[in-house]
């Protein structure tokens, strides 16, 4: 009995890895089942030993039709609140093409949102419509960035990006206006804000910040989050610095 538990533990792990590797390097097989929700289309893909859930910016798809999807990044346990459903596991990637034998196949090519900048030169893999720029900084609207007052004992958005080996795992605060926003991608909210500090040629006058918490365009914020460095999301979104599953007051 002590020999069936332990195979056991050893098989399920690896078959939850086998899973995962098998979402985020790409797969194929023929639509089982499929809906479009909030720019996304799902599909649930029978690859002919198991079926696999993949997202994408939407794009047509049917029960019966052949699909390729791109290597994404796997996604356990997520929850979609568009569709009210939870889902095992889930690989949101940026190309599902259809094998209907057409020159420009749905889903092979979807676009950045605008200002999106390239990702060096090769194909534009996308996670869910409106995803924050990950290099760069975005085109913002034009908001009146005067008159923002730093954080108590906070730092300045450029101060964050010129320290950012030493302040990297540690928490920090600092008061910015909402230059960007989208809501619940990827289980979070993603926000842009700029306070006056750094500059667009520098690159260090934006920073992106996740959180469960509101807010909307043109908002002065205080947020108070985990500084992360060098952070790499798969499928080419890579950040230099982000504030993770931050607190953002609305002031």
């Amino acid at each position: 009995m002590k020999r069936v538990l332990l195979l056991v533990c050893v098989i399920l792990p690896l078959q939850f890895a086998m899973a995962a590797d098998d979402l985020a390097g790409g797969f194929s097989g023929k639509v089982v089942e499929t809906m479009s929700t909030a720019g996304y289309t799902y599909v649930l893909v029978d690859t002919g030993s198991k079926k696999l859930w993949a997202a994408a910016p939407q794009f047509e798809a049917k029960v019966g039709d052949k699909v390729s999807v791109a290597a994404g990044t796997p996604m356990t346990n997520y929850h979609s609140k568009s569709l009210n459903r939870d889902f095992d596991e889930v690989c949101f990637t940026g190309s599902i093409a259809i094998n209907s034998g057409d020159s420009a196949p749905s889903g092979a090519t979807p676009k950045l949102p605008p200002g999106h900048p390239a990702l060096n030169g090769s194909p534009t893999p996308a996670l869910p419509p409106g995803h924050p720029s990950i290099t760069g900084s975005p085109a913002a609207p034009k908001l009146d960035l005067t008159g923002i007052k730093r954080a108590d004992g906070g730092k300045t958005i450029h101060e964050i990006f010129a320290a950012q080996s030493k302040l990297a795992g540690k928490s920090i605060a600092v008061r910015g206006k909402v230059v960007k926003y989208n809501s619940q991608i990827l289980g979070k909210n993603w926000l842009h804000i700029r306070d006056g500090s750094g500059s667009d040629l520098n690159s260090d006058n934006d920073l992106t910040v996740t959180t469960t918490n509101d807010a909307k365009l043109g908002d002065t914020v205080l947020v108070t989050g985990k500084v992360s460095t060098k952070k790499d999301f798969g499928a080419g979104y890579k950040y230099d610095v982000i504030l993770e599953d931050a607190k953002v007051a609305v002031e």
